[in-house]
Parts: C-alpha cells; structure tokens; sequence
C-alpha cells in the first residue's frame, strides 16, 4: 500500500512534466510565427481595414457591370494602386527635378528671390525676424547659404531621411492595397474565418461582435479617415491654384492634422499668411475663405459618412492616430485610430452584454444600427 502514493506521485511528476514541456513547445511555436509575421502585421492590418471599407463598392461594381467579385476586387485594387503610385511619381518627380534646379541655379548664380513685401513685417511675433532673414536671401543669397552652411547641411540630411522614410511608407501601402485585393477577392473563405474566430473568443455573442467590428470599421474609414482625405484634397485644390510651393506636402500635414481631429487651418492658417504677403489682395481674400471652408467641412461631412450608432469619442481617434504614428509611421497613423475605435466600440458592447446578461437580457445593443 506504501508504493501506490509514491507511483501516484511519480505519475502526476510525469504528467506535469510531460504538460510543461508542450506548454513551452507550444509558446515557443507562437513567438516564433510571431517573429516571422512582425514585419507584415501593420500591412495585414492596414489591408483588412481596406477590404472591410472598399467590399460594398466592389459588390456594387460586380452588380452594375456583371462581374465577378474577383474581377471587381481586381479593377478595385488596380485603380488603387493607379491612385497612389501616380501622384507619388509625379510628387517624386517634381521633388527630383526641383531640388536639380535650384541647386544648378545656386550653384551658377542665377537664383533670383524676391523681395518681401512690407506686410511681411507685421506679422506676429516671427514678423520682423523673417523679414530681415527674408531680404538678407534676396539680397545676397550666397553670403546666407555660407553662413549657414551647417544649419543646411543638417536639415539637407534629415530631409534626404524623411524622402526615404516617405518612400518606405509608400512601399507598406502598395502592399497593403495588394493584401486588401486578396482579401476582397476571397471575401467569403476571409468573412467565414472571421466569424470563427469570433465565436470562438466571445461564443454565442462572437457573431454579434464581427458584425459591430465590420460596421465600426467601416464608420471610422468613411468617417474619420474619409473625411481626412476629402479635406487634403480639397486643400491642395486651393494650394495649387493660389501657387503655393510644396502643393504635396502641405496637403500630406493637412491628412495628417484631420485624422487625428485638429482642424487644417493649424497648417492653412499660415499659408494664407504667406499668399496675402505675395500675391494679390483678391487672391488672398479667396484663398482665405476656402481654407476656412475645408478646415469646417468636417462639420457636415462626418454627419454624412460616419455611421449610425458607432460614433467613436475624438479622445479615442486622436490616441490612437497618435500611438500608431508613434508605433508604426504614417502607415500607423490610419491603423491605430481604427484600431483603438474598434476595441473601444467592442469593449462598450461588451459592457452592455454583460449588464443585460445580469438583467436576464441578452441581446447586444444597437447592433441593428451599426450595420448603417
């Protein structure tokens, strides 16, 4: 009778041991897919939040032209594709042959600066001092660059940095364009997965929750980063056609500015300083009131595009625009404010479940209304 506690033990030793190590095989197989997939998860990220936005216009192309969902999803994506890679050529271009010019006309002595007007001078606080920095380049511009030669050469750096920080940035969002185009091609084998996975973290509430996921997904796309780009464009509309220099780049700060729900006058509200300082008084006047028309859009937009029953509080959009820049660049940007919506809009959800589970209800509030 004395051996049967020592073999229980020994079993239960075994068993434990046994258990231990496939509980670390298993944690070493988890971190070791993860290590492998860490450089794409911002693009599969990025790309499913895509798919989710743009599957209602590839259905409703397959329905008005007779396609496929396949061939749908492939028009989608190469008319994205088209939409980013050709004014990013152009962008890339114009930066090139720019930069070739004016360092050509520096280096020969035919770079020719205007003069600031007075006006210049009266501006607050920065008035004076840009004014005189402002005629002494006019003046005598190859005196400044010699003075300033170090101060030119850090920022030629930080900016030849930036260009290709840019260029990766670019690089992330053709993939995930392509990563959204197989999505929405295999809509339905991705959709069914989903589900699983849904159920199988929340159980019966799982599908309820891949609903409301789907439909906050889709609000904060049209809503928040839809609105974003209506804006940037509008705004680059205006920059262009008051002559603005450096069109792209002001329109890129104007995208950045509106997803994380600060108004574009911020980066428009010096611009219109500058075009009253160089152009026409009736230019100015006009640029003025369609900067300040773009930076208040929002006001009418949101109210169209944002879904019903999902609106998401700006702290959270503004968090997580700012984290995911913070985490993952430009691309980040876009992710972490969908991403930090959709796990506050779930995690309200499921609040609200557990209270009605309490209460002996079970339904999940408000589903019905994030499907608009």
């Amino acid at each position: 009778m004395s051996d049967k506690p020592i073999s229980s033990s020994k079993e239960f030793t075994h068993a434990a041991v046994d258990a231990a190590i496939k509980i670390a095989l298993i944690f070493i197989m988890v971190i070791w897919c993860f290590k492998i997939i860490q450089p794409f998860i911002m693009p599969i990220l990025w790309g499913g939040i895509i798919a989710i936005a743009l599957y209602p216009v590839v259905l409703f192309i397959s329905s008005k032209l007779r396609l496929s969902v396949s061939k749908s999803s492939l028009l989608i994506t190469l008319l994205a594709l088209a939409i980013l890679l050709v004014p990013t050529y152009l962008f890339s271009g114009a930066i090139v042959s720019s930069t070739q010019d004016f360092v050509a006309e520096i280096h020969d002595g035919t770079l020719v600066i205007p003069a600031p007007k007075s006006s210049v001078a009266e501006l607050p606080i920065v008035g004076e001092k840009l004014y005189e920095f402002w005629s002494d380049v006019s003046a005598d511009l190859e005196h400044v660059v010699k003075t300033y030669a170090d101060e030119i050469k850090s920022f030629s750096t930080k900016a030849a940095s930036a260009f290709g920080s840019f260029g990766m940035t670019i690089l992330q969002f053709l993939i995930s364009i392509i990563i959204a185009g197989v999505f929405m091609g295999k809509a339905s084998g991705s959709s069914q997965m989903f589900h699983k996975v849904s159920v199988r973290l929340a159980g019966k509430h799982g599908e309820e929750f891949s609903e409301l996921a789907v439909a906050t997904v889709r609000s904060v796309v049209q809503g928040v980063i839809g609105v974003a780009f209506i804006q940037s464009i509008l705004a680059g509309v205006g920059l262009a056609l008051a002559g603005v220099p450096g069109t792209g780049i002001w329109m890129l700060l104007v995208l950045i500015l509106a997803i994380i729900q600060l108004p574009p006058i911020l980066v428009l509200g010096p611009i219109i300083a500058y075009v009253f300082s160089v152009e026409s008084s009736t230019t100015a006047i006009i640029f003025m009131i369609w900067s300040i028309l773009v930076s208040a859009s929002d006001a009418f937009l949101k109210p169209m595009l944002m879904g019903r029953g999902v609106d998401i509080p700006m702290l959270v959009i503004l968090l997580g625009a700012i984290g995911g820049m913070i985490l993952s660049g430009i691309v980040g940007l876009f992710v972490g404010a969908v991403i930090l919506a959709l796990s506050y809009k779930l995690f309200s959800a499921w609040l609200v479940v557990e209270t009605a589970e309490v209460d002996g209800d079970e339904v999940l509030p408000n589903s019905e209304n994030s499907q608009g």
